[in-house]
């Protein structure tokens, strides 16, 4: 039973594999066989964790850039799977959000993931490989003054479900939506809007999920590897919450 969740000699390339969510899915794939990139833009991050495990390689990824995504996947000649967990965050709602920074929220969460599917498609394709994108509830519900990040996510979910029927044989994509989770994404977010009201702020974000709590990037990993493994052959197009039952009610 525990081959099914087995990567052995699976080749995978994860954005924001430097931190959070992606930092989590590089190392627990690499704990069970798979050779990780470790794609991001963060690039003294990146090469600690990619030197921190064991055959996995650091890539320079600008994921809003074709000639970046161009150079992170030149030399390869395949690809087994893809995690898209690349992404920004932005709070306001539709008064509070300036065009500049809607645009750049749809650059980075909605243009990044199209870019690097349409640069990753002709390896997956041969593979018959696998990609998941890290979508949010927030592509699901309407949080309260998550305008901008709402759209990008519901955008993600989308994405994933038109792929799904395109490329039906070819490749499987599914979107793993969690809620919060406690990661360097939610320390940016407190540093920048409640830097002085941190522990009142965590508190909040715990509550918002009925299970009390945040979510850990560990946990998410281990669906992202679920969604990858031969255990889920049968899986396409879905959407996965993970969220302590945010959505449940």
């Amino acid at each position: 039973m525990s081959d099914l969740f087995r990567l052995d000699g699976k080749l995978a390339l994860i954005t924001g594999g430097a931190s959070g969510i992606g930092e989590a899915t590089a190392r627990l794939f690499t704990s069970v066989g798979a050779r990780v990139i470790v794609a991001d833009l963060d690039e003294r991050r990146g090469r600690d964790v990619a030197a921190s495990l064991a055959g996995a390689e650091f890539r320079p990824c600008d994921v809003t850039d074709e000639a970046s995504l161009a150079r992170a996947f030149e030399g390869l000649t395949s690809l087994d799977i893809l995690v898209n967990s690349a992404g920004i965050g932005l709070v306001g709602n539709v008064q509070e959000t300036e065009l500049a920074d809607f645009r750049r929220l749809f650059r980075v969460n909605v243009d990044g993931t199209f870019l690097t599917i349409r640069a990753a498609l002709d390896l997956l394709i041969r593979a018959r490989g696998s990609i998941v994108n890290l979508g949010s509830v927030a592509g699901l519900v309407g949080v309260e003054r998550r305008f901008a990040y709402c759209a990008t996510k519901g955008a993600v979910i989308a994405m994933t479900r038109q792929l799904a029927v395109d490329y039906p044989t070819q490749i499987r994509v599914n979107c793993i939506a969690p809620g919060t989770v406690d990661s360097p994404f939610v320390e940016g977010y407190l540093e920048r809007y409640h830097r002085h009201e941190k522990d009142k702020i965590r508190v909040q974000l715990s509550e918002r999920q009925p299970l009390g709590r945040m979510g850990r990037p560990e946990e998410i990993a281990a669906l992202a590897l679920y969604v990858c493994s031969p255990a889920a052959d049968f899986m396409n197009g879905s959407i996965i919450t993970i969220d302590g039952g945010w959505t449940a009610g």
